[in-house]
């Protein structure tokens, strides 16, 4: 097992073979070498869906846990494996990385890469947080690399369609609002009375890498990890980034990479367990243009329901409300509805699984960020949205709720709908374990409050990274508690 003293010389190395490594500028006929970190679900995905595209080789299979690692070799046995994301980063046969970690390491996984020469597949969320989300935008734009964001479904075709269906033939009229759902049943995380020891198989120092070492209280190891916030962002963190990335791209036309103002609540109710994010969540956005609300609930839509809330014939997806009608829309398919609710037209597409990772390799090879369907800064966008929305919810008062309105007409009828779905679970948006902010105001185009409350609020942009996996170059603000 490698020590932090090792990380930090080795991250050295790192750096020297960056001024030594040319970016990637071979012909379209040559294979690009791709080391894949992270070889959990989604990196399994990603593994089976890149080696099926042409002109690729899988050089290098990484996780801290060995066993997943060797699970993946299995199927790749030409491939060398390794638990130290390092290894992968240094390796002179590979061109590419498709990183699949736990959020906490999305970004300095990215950075690394970059400054090894090494263009950059990484899922969402971008970030853990603001801050170094914004320094992978600007080690992109630095060294010239190649960064896409997992948000697949920019490269399905459907995407395209929208957009001209809402701007330019605007067959619904003007657009009013937006509200994105996310309505998916999850289950209690468990919380234990000593603390988990992580699996054998595990090197827990470089899975934590710039996390915290603090005790583990939830039943699983792995995958849970996303509902704490020293690891992970929350559902909203989750799912929210891929909805949210759908509307900023059909709706805003990515146009409008930060809000003019958010405000939010939630909290995590019924199941008394491990996590800290929220499993009811509600957000309102103040733009120059429209206005956008999320709900999310992981709660069945009543107990003893096998279902999750929804809202018209969404549960996981976003309704865009238009002066002539309504659209329900949601991954590879949607429909267009008049005032009256009569069905106009629907839309189907591919989800862009297997077209998003070759839209990334061709703009490897043509060295054109510009083809990037979901190039790092819009992701870095959608995934900030994200994380205001996270922020408002943290930054609030129990009980604030009260005030609330929750009227068909407020909220484009979210907190509603959100109310009488807490009231099947005997509580309601006035409940001290919802806790509300006021609105907070962005400043003009950038990810930063001012302000009211500013100061704390600020202090969420960024972490405090675990000795010897801090951040390059450092934080500009603390990070909160």
């Amino acid at each position: 097992m490698l020590n932090r003293r090792d990380f930090v010389a080795l991250g050295a190395s790192t750096a020297v073979a960056a001024m030594t490594r040319p970016a990637w500028a071979a012909s379209a006929n040559e294979t690009i070498g791709l080391g894949f970190i992270g070889l959990g679900g989604q990196g399994n995905g990603l593994l089976d869906r890149f080696s099926k595209q042409p002109g690729v080789a899988v050089r290098w299979l990484c996780d801290a846990d060995e066993a997943r690692a060797a699970a993946a070799g299995e199927k790749h046995p030409g491939a060398q494996t390794t638990q130290d994301l390092r290894r992968v980063i240094d390796a002179e046969d590979v061109d590419a990385v498709v990183i699949a970690t736990c959020n906490h390491w999305h970004c300095m996984a990215a950075v690394m890469a970059m400054e090894a020469g090494k263009d950059v597949y990484v899922e969402k969320p971008l970030s853990h947080n603001v801050h170094e989300g914004r320094d992978t935008v600007a080690t992109a734009r630095r060294l010239g690399r190649m960064v896409q964001l997992g948000t697949q479904q920019r490269s399905d075709p459907m995407q395209q369609e929208l957009r001209k269906f809402f701007h330019e033939t605007q067959e619904l009229g003007p657009l009013q609002s937006v509200e994105v759902c996310r309505y998916g049943v999850r289950e209690s995380i468990g919380k234990r009375s000593t603390p988990l020891t992580p699996p054998k198989t595990v090197d827990y120092n470089l899975w934590l890498g710039p996390a915290q070492d603090i005790p583990i209280d939830r039943d699983n190891f792995h995958y849970d990890w996303h509902w704490v916030w020293n690891t992970g962002n929350g559902e909203m963190g989750n799912w929210g980034v891929h909805l949210v990335d759908d509307v900023l791209n059909v709706a805003f036309l990515d146009k409008t990479p930060v809000p003019k103002s958010v405000q939010g609540g939630g909290g995590r109710v019924i199941w008394d367990d491990a996590g800290q994010t929220a499993n009811v969540h509600f957000a309102k956005y103040e733009t120059d243009t429209i206005p956008v609300v999320i709900g999310l609930s992981n709660l069945r839509a009543k107990p003893g329901e096998n279902r999750p809330l929804r809202r018209k014939i969404v549960d996981c997806g976003y309704i865009v409300n238009c002066e002539g009608g309504y659209y329900c829309g949601w991954r590879g398919g949607g429909v267009a509805f008049d005032k009256d609710g009569k069905e106009l037209r629907k839309f189907r597409g591919t989800t862009g699984v297997m077209e998003h990772p070759a839209n990334f390799l061709q703009a490897v090879r043509t060295r054109n960020r510009d083809l990037l369907t979901a190039e790092v800064a819009v992701g870095d966008a959608s995934t900030n949205w994200c994380h205001l929305a996270n922020i408002a919810q943290r930054m609030g008062k129990a009980g604030a709720g009260s005030s609330l309105p929750v009227g068909e007409g407020s909220w484009l009828g979210t907190l509603g709908a959100l109310q009488t779905h807490l009231e099947a679970y005997d509580l309601s948006l006035a409940n001290q374990q919802i806790e509300v902010s006021d609105v907070l105001t962005l400043a003009e185009g950038e990810c930063r409050f001012t302000g009211d409350h500013a100061d704390r609020a600020n202090e969420f942009l960024t972490r405090q990274y675990r000795a010897g996996f801090e951040w390059p170059g450092g934080v500009t603000t603390a990070a909160a508690s």
